[in-house]
């Protein structure tokens, strides 16, 4: 024990003090035996007082020091844990995709025409069957009885041409007619109905061309910007079109994948359904569910990559065209294995290691092998067994037997919850 040079200079003032007073009692005292006495009894009670207060600063000293001595000894270092558990562990495939509309239709004009009537607003959901744009159809009805007429005349004319080859029919039988009359008013009546048959393609055409003045939706789906308003001429040869629709339940995704994960893509889909869900671009919020619709027939050579197509219902429209996308799909599920938080293996020069709490809080180092890792959880196939408990926060303070303080993490059912992942 060390005292300080603040103590021991309180301790020389007191003594001091002491012999200044015996001096003074010791003039002004006579020389008489029982005031002796009286002065050396002052005199043994200063000095009992101040050993005593040196005895007492001497002790609050060595406890002082003793308390320090025993933290400096045996720090509590205060961690969180989380226990082994055995579940199934679903291996996702994560991926980034584009958005596009499962169909998609330019509604252009197949005549030349005047705009009467545009019937749809822009921005719009249309279905299949609803007017879009009305051309002016004059032009074409009168075509269309122009035909109808003609059709009409050539029927008289072959009805005649039919009667006249009735009566050739009987006069040649009777030798009143030659065989010539007869074969050139047979070559008459074919030549007219093959005209009106003619002329019954010319109404059929007319026809069309009239039914496309009335311009309709070909699906069910929304309508974009329209580049033309009533009163403008449009013509057939119009390469921007009138307006584009695109279907948007269902929708598609389009995503890829590492080409080395071909073959396990290959085999889950040749199993059966294979689930994607569609997350914002940040991957923090879900957008959709759907299945995996088809692969590509061929891998990217410049990027080594397989593109994918997805199919989802998008009920809610929160899929747009063009918008980008984080997809995660379902490729495998790890049946009863080992799992703990992400966050308590740690990555070191020998490899991933995890601080496992042993007997009286004391933490030791344990070396692990990772399977798979994905939504904050690890799969553990050596190293660790089910039970045993794991730092999760807390592991820069720690060396091994370290003495800790657990508190157990809130929740320990995220791999129920767990949504993303992949296989190492």
């Amino acid at each position: 024990m060390v005292v300080s040079p603040h103590k021991l200079r309180s301790s020389t003032c007191v003594a001091d003090r002491l012999v200044r007073m015996e001096g003074v009692l010791a003039s002004d005292l006579k020389p008489t035996r029982s005031r002796k006495r009286k002065a050396a009894g002052v005199l043994l009670v200063l000095l009992l007082a101040t050993g005593g207060y040196v005895g007492w600063l001497w002790s609050q000293g060595s406890k002082a020091q003793t308390t320090r001595s025993a933290t400096q000894q045996a720090p509590v270092m205060p961690v969180t844990i989380a226990e082994a558990q055995k579940a199934d562990f679903p291996v996702y495939l994560n991926g980034l995709g584009t958005v596009q509309p499962f169909d998609t239709v330019t509604v252009r004009a197949r005549v030349d025409g005047q705009v009467n009537k545009v019937a749809f607003k822009q921005g719009q959901m249309v279905k299949e069957g609803d007017l879009l744009v009305q051309i002016d159809p004059r032009p074409f009805q009168a075509a269309l009885d122009q035909a109808v007429a003609k059709k009409a005349q050539d029927e008289a004319t072959l009805q005649n041409a039919q009667l006249d080859l009735q009566r050739y029919t009987t006069l040649s039988k009777e030798s009143f007619a030659s065989v010539q009359q007869f074969d050139t008013q047979k070559a008459l009546v074919a030549q007219l109905t093959a005209q009106i048959q003619g002329d019954q393609a010319a109404i059929e055409s007319a026809q069309t061309q009239l039914d496309y003045t009335t311009i309709k939706s070909p699906l069910t789906g929304k309508v974009g910007f329209r580049t033309i308003d009533p009163g403008n001429i449009v013509h057939a040869t119009d390469s921007a079109g009138i307006v584009t629709i695109v279907k948007l339940q269902p929708i598609s995704v389009v995503f890829t994948a590492p080409e080395e994960e071909l073959p396990r893509i290959s085999e889950a889909l040749a199993a059966g359904t294979v689930p994607v869900e569609a997350l914002s671009s940040s991957g923090q919020k879900a957008l959709g569910e759907g299945r995996l619709l088809l692969l590509n027939n061929q891998v990217d050579v410049s990027s080594g990559t397989i593109n994918m197509k997805a199919t989802f219902p998008n009920q809610d429209n929160a899929l747009w065209p063009g918008l980008s996308v984080s997809t995660r799909m379902l490729i495998d599920t790890l049946k009863q294995v080992t799992v703990v938080p992400e966050t308590a293996v740690q990555r070191g020069p020998d490899g991933p290691y995890a601080y496992v709490l042993g007997n009286g809080n004391k933490v030791d180092v344990r070396k692990l092998a990772v399977a798979a890792e994905g939504n904050g959880q690890s799969v553990i196939t050596n190293g660790l067994t089910p039970g045993e408990k794991v730092v999760t926060d807390g592991q820069y303070r720690l060396t091994p037997g370290a003495l800790v303080q657990a508190t157990p993490t809130e929740t320990q059912d995220g791999l129920a919850q767990n949504q993303s992942g992949g296989a190492k």
